[in-house]
């Protein structure tokens, strides 16, 4: 995944994301589904090294990781979806920053931003063979290949090596965060369509179109009380985004929540 949107306590519910995900088109997935067993997940999985790139945790934490480019190549010996996985078996997103902490002690893994967030926390840990924890402000964030515009600010790191292609993923993200702009009384769903939308449209350059690679599917998540998910299979472009039941168990009130997917989405 590529490019991520956050909204951290601009809303009620207090975290919503939008995420296009670009990859090799010969790489086999499967849609979000309930995984795990003491601690269950909703996930996509990614069918060749059995990680994800998304999900949403019973106890509302969310984890989403995009591909972080370097100035070299690092060979890991893990995939980082399996990191993502690790984090979603976490009860928290702060639990989830010390899992990950502990797991780049110990393994090799290619360069990463990761995205933690539940309602007491969130966080941007990003990856390029030395690990950064970035605790996020209440707001929106936008993290791509290079960095992001994090916390109201630009933090990009632009490797030299990729050029105009690197420079384009940084105008890019800074263009989808002025389009993602919280506007006044918004509610967290229509900030949600607004930034499917953007992710969508090709003005923005965040949906992309390759030979053999490009943006091969979105994923949109709302937390809360009553918690939704919906995953477009395809670039958003022309893929509608369906809504993924979510069992009852999940969300932060659980004696009323519901399947949410009708609720908020």
């Amino acid at each position: 995944m590529c490019t991520l949107t956050l909204a951290w306590r601009v809303f009620e519910p207090p975290v919503a994301v939008a995420a296009n995900r670009d990859e090799a088109h010969d790489r086999p997935s499967e849609p979000p589904a309930v995984r795990g067993d003491r601690r269950r997940f909703l996930a996509p999985r990614d069918a060749e090294a059995g990680g994800t790139w998304i999900g949403l945790t019973e106890t509302g934490l969310v984890a989403a990781v995009t591909n972080r480019w370097l100035d070299a190549d690092r060979d890991g010996d893990r995939s980082r979806g399996l990191l993502v996985k690790d984090c979603l078996r976490r009860p928290s997103a702060a639990a989830a920053v010390r899992t990950v902490e502990r797991a780049v002690d110990r393994r090799r893994y290619r360069g990463f931003s990761l995205v933690l967030a539940d309602d007491a926390a969130a966080f941007l840990l990003s990856y390029d063979g030395t690990l950064a924890v970035t605790r996020l402000d209440p707001g929106v964030h936008v993290v791509g290949n290079v960095g992001g515009v994090i916390n109201g600010a630009d933090r990009f790191a632009v490797p030299e090596r990729r050029g105009s292609d690197g420079a384009e993923r940084a105008d890019s993200a800074r263009r989808v965060a002025d389009a993602v702009s919280p506007e006044p009384d918004e509610s967290a769903a229509e900030w949600l369509d607004r930034a499917s939308d953007v992710l969508a449209d090709h003005a923005y350059g965040a949906c992309l179109h390759g030979n053999g690679f490009g943006t091969r599917s979105f994923t949109r998540i709302v937390t809360g009380p009553a918690p939704a998910v919906a995953f477009a299979d395809g670039p958003p472009c022309e893929t509608p985004a369906k809504p993924t039941s979510v069992p009852p168990a999940f969300g932060s009130d659980r004696d009323g929540a519901g399947d949410a997917t009708e609720s908020q989405f």
